[in-house]
C-alpha cells in the first residue's frame, strides 16, 4: 500500500467575514403587500359585520 502525502492544512477563514450571500437566507415569510392586503381585507370584514371583528 502507498502512504498518503502528507499535505499543509487549509489555511482557515475568518467566521465574522461572511460572505454577504449567506445574509439572504432565513425562513420565508408573507410579503410586505400581502400583509398590507390581509389588513384592507380584515378592516372591510369587519367594517361589513362589527360583530365578526372581535
Amino acid at each position: 500500500m502507498k502512504r498518503a502525502k502528507l499535505h499543509a492544512l487549509p489555511k482557515q477563514r475568518n467566521p465574522v467575514a461572511r460572505s454577504p450571500l449567506l445574509a439572504k437566507g432565513g425562513a420565508h415569510g408573507r410579503t410586505t403587500a400581502a400583509k398590507r392586503r390581509k389588513a384592507a381585507m380584515d378592516l372591510a370584514k369587519v367594517k361589513r359585520d362589527p360583530d365578526l371583528g372581535g
